[in-house]
């Protein structure tokens, strides 16, 4: 055992270190290659077969072209869930899982009407269907091939999702219901901001689901700002989102200057502002 994680080690360390490293071996042993966890833990001398061998050789090859291993196991945890996850739509985040847990408790009493706009991988709308049993729960994107991604996730976790697509920046495409609750975590990092961010979100996770222009990075938050002054979102209804961390202040200015009120600015757990909370007027004028 020893000697193969030597070899993990050489093989991976110019990619990854530290404590990274450290569970990416684990991962590969335990969970791509199939060794129990206590011979992992004990050091416990092994063999690898030839298929073992095979898939050990693939499996660095990716990692050391830093395709992310969540991508490569084809699975995420998020919220003690197990997510499926590839190409098609992003890894789940720590952040994100907070912003579930806001609306979880502020809304664990009643029965919403939730969409949840830009679903991805259905983290968000997965998640909140286990959470608030009493909630109908919908979720919408662009993307085909996320949303059968998410659809499998809904099946894989016993949630209870509708989902459809929809591109939430055609102001002409209706939705098919009133929502007391609209959530998204959309598209906010500015193409200038890609260059400090790591190869492997860059180079791997989709770009549609990441990247907006310089010259109009809050464009998602503004047609869901507009989307919310319609009836697809109830008097007295609430807006969830996670944003950019740099445009806190200018994210909440916006959803003011749209009439919202008791708009909240919220921080992560690593200090950052993440997430934004805004309410419909109950009397609807702005």
């Amino acid at each position: 055992m020893k000697r193969l994680i030597d070899k993990l080690q050489a093989s991976l360390s110019e990619v990854y270190d530290g404590l990274e490293l450290t569970a990416i071996i684990r991962s590969i042993c335990c969970e791509l290659l199939g060794i129990s966890t206590l011979t992992y833990y004990l050091k416990e001398e092994v063999t690898l077969t030839s298929e073992q061998e095979a898939k050990l050789k693939q499996i660095t090859m990716r990692l050391q072209q830093g395709e992310p291993l969540q991508y490569i196991e084809g699975k995420a945890s998020f919220c003690s869930m197990e997510f499926a996850v590839n190409s098609s739509v992003l890894i789940p985040r720590p952040e994100t899982a907070e912003l579930v847990d806001w609306i979880v408790h502020n809304h664990s009493t009643q029965e919403p009407h939730i969409l949840d706009l830009g679903t991805g991988s259905g983290c968000i709308a997965v998640t909140l269907s286990k959470q608030l049993p009493k909630a109908s729960i919908e979720a919408c994107d662009i993307s085909n091939e996320a949303l059968i991604v998410a659809k499998e996730n809904a099946q894989r976790n016993g949630a209870s999702v509708s989902f459809f697509a929809h591109d939430m920046l055609d102001f002409s495409a209706p939705l098919p219901h009133s929502y007391d609750i609209l959530v998204s975590n959309p598209p906010y990092i500015r193409q200038s901001e890609a260059i400090d961010m790591s190869p492997q979100v860059t180079e791997w996770e989709p770009h549609t689901a990441l990247f907006v222009p310089d010259n109009d990075a809050l464009c998602f938050y503004r047609a869901i700002a507009e989307l919310g002054q319609t009836n697809a979102l109830r008097l007295g209804g609430h807006i969830y989102v996670e944003i950019n961390q740099a445009l806190g202040r200018e994210t909440a200015a916006l959803f003011e200057a749209y009439g919202y009120e008791d708009i909240e600015l919220r921080k992560d757990i690593y200090g950052n502002d993440r997430m934004i909370k805004g309410v419909k007027r109950k009397n609807g004028e702005r």
